[in-house]
Parts: structure tokens; C-alpha cells; sequence
């Protein structure tokens, strides 16, 4: 994913987290191999907002599907890998894949400062602000 195209998505979640009036937002904004494109914290955010929306965004990538579907997954399960990865694996919602109109992973989105909820619509939001396709699971 092109620096121009992440930077698009996460100006498009910052609005829509402005928008709906959620409380700041951390955004990270990864390609396909998980490096990080474009990352930012909103004044306000408490610390370690954004190692929690790396973690979204990391998750979604790792498995291939949103954060959402991965949080219904077993426990054990969901430990296991969250220790085997170092702990950058947040299976909750607001990890969202960024799809182009064929289906294939561009990359991830990792939104986090409200509730997980809240974190996916404005990652969904922006993603799709972008003309991508935003898979949460």
C-alpha cells in the first residue's frame, strides 16, 4: 500500500471518529506484510493507545480476517498466539483488513481510543472513505 493511500485512510478515520463525536483515536494504518504506513495519536488518547491499535491491525493481518471474527475464537487459542507473537496481537474489535475491489489484502487498520465498537465503524469508515473494501470479520 502506497504512503498516499494509507494517509488517506487514516485522515478518513480521524474524521469519521470526529464525526461521530468518539473519544480520540490512535490509528495505525499497515500493508499487506504488517509495516506500518501511517500511524497516528489524537490529543487526549491515554498511553498506549497505539501500541493497542498496532495490535488490531497486526491481528487482522496475521490471520487474515478482521479482528471481530478473530475475537470469537477460543481462549486458549487466542493466548497461545498472543504469546507466541511477543503480544502485539489485540483480538478485539477495530483490526479491519483493507481490500481492493478484487478481494486481496492491501493491508490493516488498527483503530483504538473508544470502544472497540466504535474503533471498527470509524476504521470501517475510513476504509471505505478511501474506495476500499474494510473486512472487520
Amino acid at each position: 500500500m502506497k504512503y498516499e493511500v494509507a494517509r488517506e485512510i487514516l485522515d478518513g478515520v480521524r474524521a469519521a471518529g470526529r464525526r461521530h463525536g468518539f473519544q480520540p483515536l490512535a490509528i495505525v494504518v499497515m500493508d499487506a506484510r504488517g509495516a506500518i504506513r501511517a500511524a497516528l495519536s489524537e490529543d487526549g488518547t491515554s498511553t498506549k493507545r497505539v501500541e493497542i491499535a498496532t495490535g488490531k491491525a497486526n491481528c487482522a493481518i496475521a490471520m487474515g480476517f478482521g479482528s471481530r471474527d478473530i475475537a470469537k475464537r477460543a481462549p486458549q487459542f487466542l493466548a497461545a498466539v498472543t504469546h507466541a507473537v511477543g503480544g502485539l496481537f489485540v483480538p478485539v474489535p477495530g483490526g479491519v483488513l483493507v481490500r481492493d475491489a478484487s478481494g486481496e489484502i492491501l493491508g490493516a487498520v488498527g483503530v483504538s481510543g473508544d470502544s472497540s465498537d466504535n474503533d471498527e465503524i470509524a476504521a470501517v469508515e475510513g476504509i471505505s472513505g478511501a474506495g476500499l473494501a474494510a473486512d472487520a470479520g
